[in-house]
């Protein structure tokens, strides 16, 4: 294992004390490129990770639906998360150590550290670093967080789960980590929503709006999503990621933090006795959502699973900075999209009915290949 030189970035708007990003901050670098002209690049073969997107930029009445949904379902994801936290405290104790995902999983790795604070006195370490589809996760950064903690047991947060790719993603990456390292890591996803059964570590498997699902960075701190460019990123280094600090003005990631930790002391009895009873049933990861994508893969004559985006979250992700093609809704009067309805007219993207899936609703992603309807 190489000598440890990397250190926290200073970045982002979330308190220190909440999360430690190791990630190396590239706000100076122009990675930005319009939705279509990166869509184009992704798809004729480079990666999605050496680029970002342009953050959208969403107009009043999007804002004033995320906070409508936020406060509609705060007690909800105060329980999701409640349940996610007690499982995670049963079984680690005050040996855990937890590392989000970046992004998505950062603000639910901070709702659960301040869960477990509130609940249990004990303030336990939190990081968030990068995982990347097909190239698996900052191993740089996990040197980092064992020679901090060695005797910690690391426990892996996400958002919530799509098709199943990052749970996999996760899995190799620790396997990989075992095999040249020698140390074995927990591969559980912990998530507050599971609508693809692809862990057993959830809140719950509804396919339910997680409000934080709504937007990009000005709710996950001002961190981009992250970035592996070799032109940037030297192999000692962590992954990279910009802080948006010309966006402090609509940052709303502390508000929303602070809007459902306010929830927890009505929910901490409810989660513990779901906590309780989750360790005595069978819990399967039988990865039911692969089920739906293939079907519609065949159906729509989509040639790559990577087009289609499963659940409320991922559809969200496809209209937030992708080119939608489609939006397939199982039931178009469900509260949980309002704000893809109203997304999807912003951008001129059909919705069709299709009330034969699991999921509440699925975006597929425009082919610029010609291999798609």
């Amino acid at each position: 294992m190489s000598i440890i030189t990397n250190q926290p970035a200073k970045m982002g708007s979330y308190s220190e004390e909440d999360v430690l990003f190791l990630l190396k901050d590239l706000s100076h670098i122009e990675l930005e490129d319009s939705t279509i002209n990166r869509e184009i690049k992704v798809q004729s073969g480079q990666h999605y990770s050496e680029s970002l997107p342009i953050e959208y930029q969403p107009p009043k009445e999007y804002v004033d639906l995320f906070w409508q949904s936020a406060t509609e379902y705060k007690r909800k994801v105060a329980l999701c998360v409640g349940i996610v936290a007690e499982q995670i405290y049963q079984a680690k104790g005050s040996q855990a150590t937890l590392v989000s995902l970046a992004r998505a999983g950062t603000p639910v790795g901070i709702l659960i550290k301040r869960y477990i604070k509130l609940r249990y006195g004990i303030s336990l370490p939190h990081y968030s670093v990068s995982i990347i589809r097909d190239r698996g996760i900052d191993e740089n950064a996990l040197h980092y967080i064992l020679s901090k903690h060695p005797e910690g047991s690391i426990q892996f947060v996400d958002g919530w789960t799509g098709k199943g790719a990052i749970s996999i993603e996760l899995s190799k990456a620790c396997n990989l980590y075992e095999k040249n390292y020698q140390v074995k890591l927990d591969d559980t996803l912990a998530v507050i929503a599971d609508p693809g059964h692809c862990t057993s570590l959830f809140g719950t498997r509804e396919d339910f709006l997680i409000p934080s699902a709504c937007l990009n960075s000005t709710v996950s701190g001002l961190v981009s999503r992250t970035v592996l460019n070799e032109q940037y990123i030297g192999k000692n280094d962590f992954h990279g990621a910009k802080y948006y600090r010309e966006l402090l003005a609509s940052d709303v990631s502390n508000d929303y933090i602070d809007l459902i930790t306010d929830e927890y002391p009505a929910i901490i009895h409810e989660a513990e006795n779901i906590a309780l009873q989750r360790k005595h049933q069978d819990i399967k990861n039988a990865f039911l959502g692969m089920q739906d994508v293939k079907q519609i893969q065949a159906e729509f004559g989509i040639d790559n699973t990577n087009y289609i985006k499963p659940g409320v979250g991922e559809t969200t992700r496809v209209l937030l900075r992708r080119i939608p093609w489609k939006i397939l809704m199982r039931d178009p009067a469900s509260p949980y999209v309002k704000h893809i309805l109203m997304l999807a007219a912003e951008k001129s993207v059909e919705v069709e009915a299709y009330p034969e899936m699991n999921y509440l609703c699925m975006g597929l992603i425009k082919s610029f290949k010609g291999t798609s309807k």
